[in-house]
């Protein structure tokens, strides 16, 4: 006699907690409200994008606590690694690859190599600039680090298959490349000293109606 097992099937990690999209709304922003714990979030490229960001950081940040390093920090660490980085950039470069400014990734380089894990060297074609390496501590805790890194990556996408997985990175690479030179530091972000620019030169009486 021939026993049939019974097995349960699984449900697709896409379809886990995840609200279907309104088809009477296509092409136009609404709220996604996802229920208990999740705050809900305008369905708008932004909004969206904004939200992934504060996940992935939330989640990087976890797995590089124990090091006292920060999400950047690590970023810039991934930057100059032997393994599959671009050791030997200058400051320049890495503030480009980690999308800060200049002077910001000057900090960030001083606090590494104050932390023993970041080498400058003299560029011999510009003895101005400073090539950058990690130093054999830096290698060491940044491979240490990677696997916690990576796994807490996975965690961060694992509500999607393989295939969407790559397909995701796969189109976030294609806006990038077709929009890149819109990527500056601190894009958005109010300059400093505005409101004195908005009021400068505007005659303000006692008729004014600030609302």
């Amino acid at each position: 006699m021939t026993i049939l097992q019974m097995t349960t099937p699984r449900i697709a990690p896409s379809h886990i907690n995840s609200p279907l999209p309104d088809p009477s709304r296509t092409g136009r922003p609404y709220t996604i409200h996802f229920g208990l714990g999740v705050a809900p979030v305008r369905r708008t490229l932004g909004a969206l994008t904004r939200r992934v960001h504060q996940i992935s950081v939330a989640m990087t940040a976890d797995s590089v606590a124990e090091a006292d390093l920060t999400p950047l920090q690590y970023g810039a660490m991934g930057c100059l690694n032997k393994k599959d980085g671009e050791p030997g950039i200058d400051q320049i470069g890495l503030a480009a690859r980690l999308g800060v400014a200049r002077n910001s990734a000057s900090v960030l380089v001083e606090e590494l190599a104050a932390k023993g894990l970041i080498d400058q060297r003299i560029n011999g074609a510009d003895r101005r600039a400073r090539l950058l390496h990690l130093t054999s501590k830096g290698e060491r805790l940044f491979l240490e680090l990677r696997k916690k890194n990576l796994a807490a990556q996975a965690r961060t996408v694992e509500t999607l298959a393989p295939h969407e997985r790559e397909l995701l990175l796969d189109l976030l690479t294609r806006v990038i490349a077709a929009n890149g030179q819109f990527a500056k530091p601190g894009a958005g972000r109010r300059k400093r000293g505005w409101r004195q620019m908005a009021f400068k030169g505007k005659k303000i009486t006692a008729s004014s109606n600030p609302a």
